[in-house]
């Protein structure tokens, strides 16, 4: 399987990449090194891993080379997740999958910026749909698990599946070559929180203790 995904891409696969990286964009919130992040809705909103920020107000940078600075609209670091507000328009915003409909198996791809490479694309499969303990009030929070491969400058940024719908944010490596995303759901259930509006994704039942790498 992952000697199929690391040969040539199918022409549909390069387009839906190419439609994903449009919608990607870079955080830079500290002196050194940044993340990703998600242009989130067409008029300004972008996610990312609550880690990625720092005590700098955070620049976005879009696929287009624009760079603005993003206002922290809020953060949540119990899910790792953190939503800014860019002052754009008319922005390619990436589509989102209900993650709760996952399978094991299913394949992903991991786009971010590792080593400075701008949208840079991993591939693999879903390997397991678990949940992670935290310290606060939830207890825990489900997690998706990938054996695709994520690095430094990966977090933030989407997984997503074969059709380019984002069904998780990458935040962290386990066990040195498993990727960790929180679930799309999750995500969704941030946003809308935030956003005065109403979603409940569905919990997972397994726990499992999380370490954050990126």
């Amino acid at each position: 399987m992952r000697d199929m995904l690391n040969g040539t891409l199918t022409q549909a696969s390069a387009e839906m990449v190419s439609s994903v990286q449009h919608g990607l964009a870079i955080v830079q919130a500290k002196r050194w090194g940044g993340g990703a992040g998600i242009l989130w809705s067409e008029d300004g909103l972008v996610l990312t891993n609550n880690h990625v920020l720092g005590r700098r107000s955070p620049q976005v940078t879009l696929f287009d080379d624009r760079s603005f600075k993003a206002e922290v609209i809020a953060t949540d670091p119990e899910v790792d997740l953190a939503l800014l507000r860019i002052d754009a328009d008319a922005l390619p915003a990436i589509a989102i999958a209900d993650s709760t409909e996952l399978r094991v198996g299913e394949m992903a791809f991991a786009i971010g910026h590792p080593w400075g490479q701008r949208g840079y694309v991993t591939g693999g499969i879903i390997s397991h749909l678990s949940s992670a303990q935290t310290r606060g009030r939830r207890g825990v929070v489900p997690i998706i698990r990938t054996d695709a491969a994520l690095a430094p400058g990966n977090s933030g940024g989407p997984l997503v599946n074969a059709s380019g719908e984002v069904i998780g944010i990458n935040t962290m490596i386990v066990g040195g070559d498993q990727g960790v995303a929180i679930p799309s759901a999750v995500a969704v259930d941030f946003v809308s929180n935030v956003m005065g509006q109403e979603y409940s994704p569905a919990p997972s039942e397994e726990s499992m203790e999380q370490e954050p790498l990126i």
